[in-house]
């Protein structure tokens, strides 16, 4: 989620100030993200320049209150119903650590996943504490907690999965090797 995205839904249920977009961005996303409020008015401003939030007014003590446009209600609307893609080429960085691994012949490949393998497991039993100890009817906070179980779950097959496919290939290249060895050695 951007920070854009989420100010101009924030802004869907009527006009507000910076502070007030804060507080309920922060309010909304639980402890996952925390927005400064350089960000909130530095998106502010961006917005104002694209025509997606306009000025209200600005009181007494100086909090100007923004409202969407017209571009900015459409726009809020779209980002509701457009699904979040998954692109092939999104920067994993787990996944670029493996590849960068399997081209360096000093880099164990097995240890890499089995350093992953620990820290995932760890994460998964941190979430878990998290969920234990928050009541369930803070049901924002309970289902992004669950993504990020399934998340780490996901992970945990992954690299079971990886580790499996490598096991294969060194077989594979293993009995490679020995024919080839085989073919080199004279006949009696």
């Amino acid at each position: 989620m951007s920070v854009k995205d989420g100010l101009l839904a924030l802004l869907r249920t009527g006009p507000k100030h910076g502070y007030q977009l804060k507080v309920e961005f922060d309010e909304a996303a639980g402890d996952t993200w925390h927005l400064n409020f350089g960000q909130v008015y530095t998106t502010l401003q961006r917005l104002q320049r694209d025509g997606l939030v306009l000025e209200i007014e600005t009181d007494i003590e100086g909090r100007t209150t923004y409202g969407l446009t017209e571009s900015g209600s459409v726009a809020a609307g779209q980002w509701f119903t457009t699904p979040v893609e998954r692109t092939v080429d999104n920067r994993d960085e787990v996944s670029l650590k493996l590849l960068i691994a399997m081209k360096d012949p000093g880099v164990e490949i097995g240890e890499v996943l089995r350093v992953q393998r620990v820290n995932t497991m760890k994460a998964l039993q941190d979430f878990n504490a998290l969920r234990a100890a928050r009541p369930e009817e803070d049901v924002r906070w309970t289902m992004h907690l669950d993504r990020l179980v399934f998340l780490a779950e996901a992970e945990l097959r992954w690299i079971e999965r990886t580790e499996e496919r490598l096991r294969v290939l060194a077989e594979q290249r293993g009995v490679a090797d020995a024919v080839a060895t085989a073919e080199r050695q004279p006949s009696l």
